[in-house]
């Protein structure tokens, strides 16, 4: 290919995605305002994970042509003068003994490096490319990608994820263990919907929302939509956006089921290529969108390596900054998720504020480190993050939802323990029965024990959402920590809340908490704190 050197070029980008069944190639030229045009695609269906379910490995046959294809693509990937050139490889040579060996061969025959990514990560990139290309603002909503070898299922709450499974169910793997005589007979068939069913079940379990729709990347959901769009008009077209329902792809299975593979190969709108695993692949998307109530079911035709280009794109963008990012833009990045998560600003940012007074009066008193600062007021922020999803359960879906999200700046240590202390701001005390809390070390279970006690009790110290406390001091003595709150008014409702909920501080340092309310005054008219003594311990807790 030769150029045309008189046309101004802008910056172009590549991407190749390593699939079970297929490698994919675009090339993209990237515009002012951070979108893309496409300059070239390319798709060869390789069959790279063909015997992977039996053997563990992947195919001489079958590692050659996928290596042969990955030549031909970084060449036209080359033509283009690419600026950059990412490859990524999933499921099959993620689970195969010899999917390293595969990707070395790729380095020495074409200098290629192939990045081999996480069942999360590629979770990750199905979801950038919806949010990109779909309006998900106020849906709950199902992202589910399926290739030959694995299904991801990303449940959403607009823009924001919440829970990731990733399930052993590829078009590929299903068909080779269970499509096994042609047509499908009753018992394979009954196998089939039985593997699926128990998948589903361990991976999912029970969903923590029902999903509004289902927005499905991979070959089974586009070869869905040309089939049901000969169905319904005679002819295929765009797939891009397409609805199709659940009622559809039951009926649509229940033919397939019926055909020998040689009726499917002529059924208009499938590609013969893919008639073999197609049953499968179908199977899937139908058991899942009844197990998530999803009635609706969308196509996105461009898949993790939209999402793959979407990624590039903001890390091109993130280069070409003249400064770093200041430390503060961590917490611009906090009070973002919190904004799209729709939290009640005025409130977080209150509890934010008092955990922070509070970690001032209990920092040097208990050794807290300097770091925890920052994880508390990031959990302060966060901690309703869940009631975008729902409300009893809104502590737990914090957490996923913080996990989840997008907190450039921190580390993902420190985004683990934020996600903890906001999980722990309600309900259950923290056990290590608990996996997410489990996985911590011993350090960092009892810095989120402290933090979580002291966002329990700031937490409290606004129940009403009035902001009616203003401000608030502490004294230690003989176990005893009292906890002086400054507002206008008696707060009440506050302190009350605040003692029932101090458990877990009174855990965390090993101190029985007392909470007392005085007006507010000026710094020199302040009355000095004066010990307890039993009668008034009684009274304030009356």
């Amino acid at each position: 290919m030769t150029l045309d050197s008189s046309q101004p070029v802008g910056t172009r980008l590549a991407a190749i995605d390593v699939g079970t069944n297929s490698i994919r190639l675009i090339v993209a030229e990237v515009e002012n305002d951070g979108t893309y045009r496409v300059l070239d695609e390319e798709r060869e269906m390789t069959r790279l994970g063909r015997g992977l379910s039996a053997l563990g490995r992947l195919s001489d046959e079958a590692m050659e042509r996928s290596l042969d294809a990955i030549g031909k693509m970084k060449a036209i990937s080359d033509g283009f003068q690419v600026r950059e050139l990412r490859a990524i490889a999933t499921s099959a040579v993620r689970e195969s003994v010899n999917g390293r060996a595969f990707c070395r061969e790729a380095a020495r025959r074409h200098h290629l490096s192939i990045e081999v990514i996480s069942s999360d990560e590629e979770a990750r990139l199905a979801f950038r490319s919806v949010v990109k290309n779909f309006n998900l603002e106020g849906r709950a909503a199902a992202i589910v990608d399926i290739g030959g070898g694995s299904t991801e299922v990303i449940l959403a709450a607009g823009t924001v994820i919440d829970r990731i499974h990733s399930l052993s169910l590829g078009a590929i793997c299903l068909s080779e263990r269970y499509c096994l005589s042609d047509p499908l007979r009753p018992k394979h068939r009954k196998r089939l919907r039985k593997e699926i069913h128990r998948v589903i079940n361990r991976g999912i379990g029970k969903p923590s929302f029902t999903a509004d729709c289902m927005v499905g990347s991979g070959g089974t959901f586009c070869t869905l939509a040309d089939m049901v769009q000969c169905q319904r008009s005679g002819r295929t077209g765009p797939v891009q956006g397409y609805l199709m329902t659940r009622t559809e792809i039951v009926r649509l299975l229940d033919r397939l089921l019926e055909m020998p593979l040689e009726t499917r190969r002529q059924l208009p709108g499938l590609n013969p290529a893919r008639a073999d695993i197609i049953i499968a692949g179908v199977a899937v998307v139908e058991r899942i969108a009844d197990v998530l109530g999803c009635n609706q079911i969308l196509v996105n035709d461009r898949g993790i390596r939209d999402g793959l280009l979407q990624s590039m794109i903001g890390d091109q963008a993130g280069r070409q900054m003249s400064d770093p990012a200041p430390a503060a833009d961590r917490m611009d990045a906090v009070r973002l998720l919190a904004q799209k998560c729709r939290s009640n600003q005025q409130h977080c940012q209150h509890v934010a504020r008092l955990a922070d007074m509070m970690f001032d009066e209990l920092c040097g008193r208990f050794n807290l480190p300097p770091a925890g600062r920052e994880i508390l007021l990031a959990a302060a922020w966060l901690h309703e993050t869940g009631y975008l999803i729902h409300f009893s359960q809104h502590h737990k879906h914090a957490y996923h939802l913080i996990m989840h999200g997008e907190l450039p700046g921190f580390s993902a240590r420190e985004i683990e323990l934020i996600a903890n202390v906001a999980r722990y701001h309600r309900r259950a005390l923290p056990k290590k029965s608990h996996n997410t809390f489990r996985r911590l070390d011993r350090p960092e279970r009892r810095l989120v024990r402290q933090l979580a006690g002291i966002l329990r009790v700031a937490n409290s110290l606004d129940r009403t959402h009035s902001q009616s406390v203003t401000g608030l001091r502490c004294e230690s003595s003989n176990g005893l920590l009292r906890l002086v709150v400054e507002g206008a008014s008696d707060p009440q409702v506050e302190i009350w809340d605040a003692e029932r909920n101090a458990r877990l501080f009174e855990n965390a340092f090993d101190a029985r908490l007392e909470l007392v309310w005085r007006a507010d005054l000026d710094e020199q008219t302040a009355l000095p704190l004066r010990p307890l003594v039993p009668e008034e311990s009684q009274r304030v807790r009356a």
